[in-house]
């Protein structure tokens, strides 16, 4: 499958190898073509691996992840365009962190609403899905790095789109029963804000590698 991923941080290029490891072709997108992060990943990645601006990158894929920070979030969508974008699973794994009173940050959308809900009203035409965003990039492509059962959370408006991320976080090492669907897209209004605990809990235990399991 032809995958954009959208954000050349961390979590982009994490996202993006673990794609490239299952054979995807993936094309990493940000501002400026000439982009040295996404560059530099491209030439190391392999073969199937390539970059340019958002909208080259979201012009390619079948399949678009959004990875970016979550306050740039529907800026780099615009820019990634409207067209290109329709129709597509749009997989967003961003979170609405703002730092700007410094730390610990607090959401930027917050409440009554969501970014995934947000990113939906813009992109209408998208089938947006909000996974991944609870947890550490590590954890994300290798469950397995933790010990024992943990959980990953998908929530959705369209349950084919839903489907079709389960499968993808299964290849990613998720067992099917620890892909836990919370149902509509609003759900991310209660998955963005538990962030701020993740980050607390990051604090407390001095490392990224932690996840949740719901126990029942």
């Amino acid at each position: 499958m032809r995958v954009a991923v959208l954000g050349t941080g961390v979590v982009g290029r994490t996202i993006g190898s673990k794609l490239m490891q299952l054979g995807h072709e993936v094309t990493m997108g940000s501002r400026s073509a000439d982009n040295e992060s996404a560059g530099g990943w491209a030439s190391e990645a392999g073969e199937k691996a390539e970059h340019g601006t958002f909208e080259d990158a979201a012009a390619a894929g079948e399949l678009v992840f959004n990875c970016t920070a979550g306050t740039a979030s529907l800026e780099a969508l615009a820019a990634a365009g409207a067209d290109n974008l329709s129709g597509k699973l749009l997989i967003d794994v961003s979170n609405p962190l703002d730092f700007s009173g410094g730390f610990p940050p607090s959401l930027s959308v917050m409440g009554d609403d969501s970014l995934a809900e947000q990113i939906q009203r813009a992109h209408p035409d998208g089938r947006v899905v909000k996974t991944l965003h609870t947890m550490n990039c590590a954890v994300m492509v290798d469950p397995g790095r933790l010990s024992g059962d943990h959980d990953v959370f998908v929530c959705g408006d369209d349950d084919g789109a839903k489907a079709q991320v389960s499968e993808l976080l299964q290849s990613f090492g998720w067992p099917a029963g620890s892909v836990v669907d919370l149902g509509e897209l609003s759900a991310a209004r209660g998955t963005e804000a538990y962030v701020l605990l993740w980050v607390r809990l990051y604090g407390a235990f001095s490392t990224g590698d932690l996840n949740i399991k719901v126990v029942r």
